[in-house]
């Protein structure tokens, strides 16, 4: 009788991943709110918004049109492809052509696919830390070694070159660059970018820019596209990017790619086989937002603002609580490591995992542990949710830990 080896049901590659970590906080949440617990949640990166009008009713003509019915090309709509590289030049400041763009099933599989695109077995990726939680996983899976470079409350969560230049070495092929940043609201100055530009096209190194916050700055900061501010790297840059965040578009799943032509076929080949076409109703959505009236997200983006003034100022009222101010995105990213190895209610967290579970336990508030984003000591707080919310749920850790 010939013995069959056991083979492992789930391959070592997937096995590895890690769930979301803000997702998972968050629908933790959301299931103790269905089970009647009054929970506030800052977890989500979520507008609270609707999606604007004028966009829902391109959707719903579109679903009428029976040319959305059908497959379409894979890399995108070519009024969509050209509608980015439009946005592309205004906002970023790289002319394009509409084939250097591929749209892709929501921001994170831009990020997937580029890394993929990109990163070759063995090859170093210079992680500005504290990064986005689906950062590392696209980079295992591309066989890609993650090399943090951390800043702190004391930086404003915004590394130097200095820093990049101590990480760096002859098996580092790229920079994860990202302004406004997820977790932490930071974005760098026109001049910081030109810097840490300069220095990757130096040293001739590929960048994957994140700029799905571009639109969402405040106190008139704006940020600056690295390709703009070096454009010298748009031969070795892609530029990720997406509807979500600034259209109140989480749920429609629309992102897109730009780069240079070889790596956008890449990609383009490799879609072709992942997803082929994202949903055409979603296409003529974004088609809308991008090209439609822009109002409503400046509406959207004074009510970020008002809110990140308010929970900042409240958030500074607890003791152990230190929290830069951020210039974008919608998100507070407080230290806490002073509230460590102290008892709360009976409690004493080592960690901030045990501090958001205390947190969650005691105050009925959720909020994402720096665990998510890289070395423990630190929350992550939304302010895309309403007014009211936001400040009962800051209040009542005002209660848990006391007021200055």
């Amino acid at each position: 009788m010939v013995t069959v080896p056991e083979l492992k049901r789930i391959s070592s590659r997937i096995s590895a991943i890690a769930e979301s970590a803000t997702l998972k906080v968050d629908a933790k949440a959301k299931a103790l709110q269905a089970a009647g617990r009054p929970v506030i949640s800052y977890a989500a990166g979520e507008p609270d918004f609707p999606t604007p009008a004028h966009i829902v009713e391109a959707a719903l003509e579109a679903v009428k049109d029976p040319k959305n019915h059908r497959y379409t090309p894979a890399a995108g709509l070519p009024e969509l492809r050209q509608a980015i590289a439009d946005k592309t030049k205004r906002d970023s400041g790289w002319a394009v052509d509409a084939s250097q763009v591929v749209v892709t099933n929501g921001g994170k599989q831009a990020v997937y696919q580029a890394f993929a695109t990109l990163v070759d077995p063995g090859d170093e990726v210079l992680v500005p830390t504290p990064y986005w939680t689906t950062y590392p996983e696209a980079i295992k899976l591309a066989g890609g070694v993650q090399v943090d470079v951390f800043a702190g409350a004391d930086q404003e969560y915004k590394v130097t070159v200095e820093q990049l230049e101590a990480a760096r070495t002859d098996k580092t092929k790229l920079l994860l660059f990202v302004s406004p940043s997820n977790p932490t609201g930071a974005v760098y100055s026109p001049e910081e970018t030109k810097a840490i530009g300069e220095w990757a096209e130096k040293h001739g190194l590929w960048i994957i820019a994140d700029e799905i916050y571009q639109n969402l700055t405040y106190d008139g900061v704006k940020a600056v596209s690295i390709v703009d501010a070096v454009p010298a790297l748009q031969d070795r840059t892609i530029l990720v990017n997406g509807v979500a965040k600034t259209y109140a578009m989480t749920g429609w799943r629309l992102g897109w790619m730009v780069g240079p032509a070889d790596a956008i076929k890449a990609a383009a080949n490799l879609q072709s086989h992942l997803t082929s076409n994202v949903s055409n109703i979603s296409q003529r959505a974004a088609l809308a937002a991008l090209t439609g009236p822009q109002e409503p997200v400046e509406e959207m983006r004074l009510a970020f603002d008002r809110r990140r003034k308010l929970i900042v100022e409240e958030l500074r009222k607890i003791p152990g609580f230190d929290v830069p101010m951020p210039e974008g995105a919608f998100y507070a990213y407080c230290d806490v490591t002073a509230l460590l190895n102290k008892e709360w209610d009976g409690v004493t967290p080592t960690n901030t995992l045990e501090l958001a579970d205390l947190i969650l336990d005691k105050a009925e508030v959720a909020a994402v542990p720096g665990e998510a984003f890289g070395p423990s000591g630190y929350l992550r707080f939304s302010y895309a949710l309403g007014d009211g919310p936001l400040l009962e749920g800051i209040q009542r850790l005002q209660k848990l830990f006391g007021t200055k």
